[in-house]
């Protein structure tokens, strides 16, 4: 029997109640899974995507996603003049963790990112964490990384291995005015300590020779122990996007093969190994408009496609980097404001059921920024 991806239902997680009245957009959801019928949903909202009211939420479902109830922020007393966003995961112990990005915001004019080159506000990294499936968390913890970013992206929570490793998969990113001393770096930090310290890293893309980076990783771990990630290949300087590339590893992210070819390209692409070993992939494709998904196998060094299937398509809308062409002076620019003019993004993904994926992503639709599920059944 073939591959199949077939959407079975799809609903909102949260949307601006009185848009009429006041500006709340919703952006980067994280999905974990609890007893029973429980998911929980945690995501940045703000007036605007670089607002300085930007911060995180969280909010329940008891019925599997049919009805949602924001229970509140996640960091009540974040530190003065800043901004946060925090991506959560569930680990072994069934403790939420979540990896906090607190940005220092020193003027009310200053957005996240420098338009000129690139660069991004001061950016500390801390961890929190909740027992009781997040109805409290601890304080921040900070995190010591042993590379210099000096900044990093945020796209991937906590990864645990099978084997007890966490993983904190990221990317270097460029300090406010353009530096850049670790040069273009996509890492998977190590700990073996259940995030206490972080002392060693593997690289899982060097880009310091050809100024490319790799945005948005994504990591799984396969059946086998072996660690898959994908990178959305991205030239700031030319404003060009790349095939998308994976690497491996079987060494528990220690050391990553030499980047491979998934056959397709796309922006924001994000991972979740299946029940049967294969893998589920959402994107933003480059090429054309919308969500996509696909299904993959891993076999020996070589990504076999199995299936696609749009999930989310748009018309009309800044659907990538490449699309977004405007009047702008150089292609950092054109980066940056591409980032913040983007649609709908930031896939998470989990499987509910057997054969069944629940997937989150942020999307604007009537001109209002929301969080929608949608359930797909892959056979």
């Amino acid at each position: 029997m073939s591959a199949t991806i077939a959407i079975k239902s799809t609903g909102i997680v949260y949307r601006n109640p009185a848009p009429h009245l006041r500006s709340v957009v919703a952006y980067h959801p994280s999905l974990t899974i609890g007893e029973e019928r429980e998911l929980i949903a945690t995501f940045d909202i703000g007036e605007a995507v670089e607002s300085l009211d930007y911060h995180t939420v969280l909010s329940r479902s008891l019925d599997g996603g049919i009805t949602w109830n924001i229970e509140g922020r996640l960091l009540k007393t974040p530190p003065p003049r800043t901004t946060h966003t925090v991506r959560t995961s569930r680990v072994s112990d069934g403790s939420l963790v979540g990896l906090v990005a607190i940005f220092h915001r020193e003027t009310a004019d200053m957005g996240l990112i420098n338009r000129a080159t690139f660069g991004f506000v001061p950016t500390d990294l801390c961890l929190i964490r909740s027992f009781d499936d997040g109805t409290s968390w601890t304080p921040p913890q900070p995190v010591q990384l042993p590379l210099v970013g000096p900044c990093w992206e945020i796209c991937h929570s906590i990864y645990e291995l099978r084997s007890g490793r966490w993983l904190l998969p990221t990317a270097t990113w460029r300090g406010w005015n353009g530096e850049n001393p670790s040069g273009e770096q996509t890492v998977a930090f190590i700990s073996d300590n259940r995030g206490e310290s972080w002392g060693t890293f593997g690289r899982i893309f060097d880009g310091r020779e050809t100024q490319r980076s790799r945005l948005e990783v994504s990591v799984v771990e396969l059946p086998d122990s072996r660690i898959v990630a994908v990178g959305w290949v991205h030239d700031v300087k030319t404003c060009t996007n790349y095939p998308t590339e994976f690497a491996i590893s079987d060494d528990n992210a220690e050391h990553f093969s030499e980047p491979l070819q998934t056959g397709f390209e796309a922006e924001t692409c994000k991972l979740l190994t299946l029940r049967d070993g294969r893998i589920f992939c959402a994107f933003r494709r480059s090429d054309r408009p919308g969500l996509w998904a696909r299904l993959a196998e891993i076999k020996g060094s070589r990504w076999e496609n199995l299936a696609e299937s749009p999930l989310w398509p748009t018309e009309g809308a800044i659907t990538s980097l490449a699309s977004n062409e405007g009047a702008v002076t150089s292609a950092a620019s054109n980066t940056a404001d591409g980032l913040s003019s983007l649609k709908f993004g930031y896939p998470t993904l989990q499987e509910v059921g057997n054969g069944e994926v629940l997937l989150l992503f942020w999307c604007q639709e009537s001109c209002v920024t929301n969080i929608r599920w949608i359930k797909i059944k892959v056979t």
